[in-house]
């Protein structure tokens, strides 16, 4: 069935927004969702979208718009500053997974240019998947997670001088020793040239330009505005013979130094949204089911291989660095998950002839099994990493551990664990108050620093029975949880309880979606970090507004005793947090109508503290009453604000308003 471009058109985008919400429902990454779409609808199966190629020139776009993005976030000094840490690993990382897997792949018999290609496909990996699985297990907040993520977000600048280096590639597919060699020096020299001038207009016409357009104080005209200057970047490049991405990256990252750097973002992010899924879209158009069906078992045995190699390259990159051996491998293993940019490399490479056809259908089959097995193997990093190294402390750190004739004199001290800037804090107070206290860390630089300070601070896993055991849990008369890892929090709590069920225990969060059930674990205080900022907030403006100093005390104290429930009193609205928290509690306005169950009824005998739900205001005819009593009677046309968890509240207000719970009412 031949279908006009138009329908061609509507047909993707009814089938993109179906599958791609499908996914986003099921919490699937939504790239995979759009090269779901194309390999249904493109040339290879059931052939409904002919133009393959149009889209293709178009998705192009998306990966310049990405670039540019990139750019933004990356701007020079930030580079520079990250000098020491994750740009010499993330640039090791990359270097050295390319070089083996395009060892690898020379081996099986590729050319070295498209050995090499592959090599940079494989290197890649996908923040997307990473920021989300470690999202779900709690696992942002500590080394691993906070190291992987950085690393893969830096990962898409070192890819840039692939994008300079796989065009030339192509283009010299038949130069070989110093011809392809004076080739490469010539475009990385193109490549600096476009730097440098880009750079210099950027420094003296963009911020100028961007001034004059701002005091237009017109949205269209600075989206029009940002369209141009990623895209004459782009054009530039493109006339030297580099990639048009090249040039929208360099664009962005002299922005990115600039004061409209977000609202440059903003304003780009919708189109390299579309695009972007319109890119994957065209990639999903290359894959060619029957070809698939024929390597199938070859591309799963080469991602298994290079899921293997990548481990252990970025664990031992990791752990050279003086980071500990079991930190070291649950990184590896996070990082070894394959990237949506790796499509891009892999797009590039196919287009400049650098790889063939038959080798792009076994990379892109790879590719698509990593990403499978990606969430897969950070959700049991913990476990595969005592594989790799064992969890036992290292002998490096052997000073660093608690003595026992240290720590057995302890008498009523604190124990921190986390020492970081929450932690130190509390030690420094307890120090000035003359108070012992006992922290444990896992960063050993930290530990080794605050150790040769002279501060009783160890390097150990705080989650450890033995650990706690060493630093005097059974003497200790307080224990402070500072840093906001969620999941380990709770680890702790389970080992401390079975040990000291008397121990008063103070736990850090980030939010109030986690406190009821860190107080369930044990915890005996939560102090979720955003509601005492706005305690602390609400505290200065009250002072400022002239409210006497006890006053303000005493509601801050009342809120406090009632578990920040004021604080915890708002309207979710649908934004993502909300729609995905199944637990947290929220206000709610329920309006009765004139036949509602609930009218002419008071409060106290509808039994609404049968479903754990606090009714904390009342609007009548305009008037706002907070807190009405048991005794208030309901009115037809009232407002009941109500209190309480989403399932509690669904409750509530059926028996409020519902027509079929008459009968029942006492």
């Amino acid at each position: 069935m031949t279908l006009t471009p138009f329908l061609e058109i509507l047909l993707l985008l009814t089938v993109t927004v179906f599958v791609v919400g499908v996914f986003q429902r099921v919490r699937v990454p939504s790239s995979l969702g759009y090269l779901l779409v194309g390999a249904l609808l493109g040339p290879h199966a059931l052939a409904l979208v002919t133009s393959a190629e149009s889209i293709r020139l178009v998705a192009e776009f998306g990966i310049v718009f990405l670039l540019f993005t990139i750019g933004l976030n990356f701007s020079l000094p930030q580079i520079y500053s990250l000098r020491h840490t994750v740009l010499r690993l993330g640039t090791g990382q990359v270097a050295l997974t390319t070089l083996a897997v395009g060892a690898l792949a020379w081996l099986a018999g590729l050319p070295p240019a498209a050995a090499f290609a592959v090599g940079a496909v494989f290197a890649q990996s996908s923040t997307a998947i990473i920021a989300k699985q470690l999202g779900d297990q709690d696992e942002l907040g500590t080394r691993h997670g906070r190291l992987a993520l950085a690393m893969s977000v830096f990962q898409d600048v070192t890819a840039v001088p692939f994008l300079v280096i796989l065009p030339v590639l192509g283009a010299a597919a038949v130069i070989t020793g110093p011809s392809l060699a004076g080739e490469l020096a010539w475009a990385l020299a193109k490549a600096a040239f476009a730097f440098g001038v880009v750079f210099l207009a950027s420094r003296h016409l963009l911020r100028p330009l961007f001034h004059s357009v701002a005091q237009r104080r017109s949205p269209e005209l600075f989206t029009l505005t940002v369209l141009l200057v990623s895209l004459a970047a782009a054009a530039a490049t493109d006339s030297l013979g580099l990639s048009l991405a090249f040039g929208a990256f360099l664009a962005g990252m002299v922005l990115g130094e600039t004061e409209f750097r977000h609202q440059v973002e903003t304003s780009i992010r919708p189109f390299r949204d579309v695009l972007l899924g319109l890119f994957f879209v065209s990639i999903g158009m290359l894959v060619d089911p029957r070809a698939m069906a024929e390597v199938w078992h070859i591309g799963l045995a080469i991602a298994a291989v290079v899921l293997a190699l990548k481990t252990g390259l970025v664990s031992l990159l990791v752990h050279a660095s003086g980071i500990d051996r079991p930190a070291a491998a649950r990184t590896g293993i996070t990082l070894a998950v394959g990237g949506e940019f790796g499509f891009a490399l892999l797009a590039i490479a196919l287009g400049a002839g650098v790889i063939d056809a038959t080798a792009a259908q076994v990379t892109l089959t790879a590719m698509l099994a990593t990403l499978i097995a990606g969430p897969l193997l950070i959700r049991y990093n913990r476990p595969l990493s005592g594989l790799i190294g064992d969890h036992a402390p290292q002998t490096s750190h052997a000073a660093l551990q608690p003595d026992a004739a240290q720590t057995s004199r302890l008498r009523d001290h604190v124990l921190i664990c986390g020492y970081g800037r929450i932690g130190q804090n509390v030690g420094r107070f307890l120090e000035r108050e003359g108070i012992a206290f006992v922290a444990l860390d896992l960063d050993p630089q930290r530990v080794r620093e605050a150790h040769e300070a002279g501060e009783p601070v160890f390097y150990g896993d705080a989650a450890n029975a033995e650990m706690l055991e060493a630093v005097g849990l059974a003497n200790a008369r307080l224990l402070v949880v500072s840093h906001d890892d969620v999941g380990e929090a709770l680890k702790l709590l389970q080992q401390v309880r079975a040990l000291r069920s008397d121990l008063p225990i103070m736990v850090r969060t980030r939010d109030e979606s986690r406190v009821d059930e860190l107080m369930r674990a044990g915890a005996t205080e939560v102090i979720p970090e955003t509601l005492e900022a706005g305690m602390m907030i609400v505290t200065h403006a009250l002072v400022l507004l002239g409210v006497p100093l006890s006053h303000v005390l005493r509601r801050v104290r009342d809120a406090r005793s009632d578990r920040y429930r004021l604080m915890r009193e708002f309207f979710h609205g649908d934004d993502a947090l909300a729609a995905n928290d199944a637990t947290a509690e929220r206000l709610h306005a329920v309006t009765l109508p004139a036949g509602a169950f609930a009218v002419g009824q008071s409060l106290g005998t509808l039994g609404l503290h049968q479903d754990r739900v606090l009714a904390t205001a009342l609007v009548r005819a305009g008037h706002r009453t907070l807190a009405p009593g048991a005794d208030t009677t309901l009115q037809a046309g009232d407002v009941v604000v109500l209190f309480g968890g989403p399932q509690d509240l669904r409750h509530a207000e059926q028996r409020l308003t519902g027509e079929a719970l008459r009968s029942a009412a006492p």
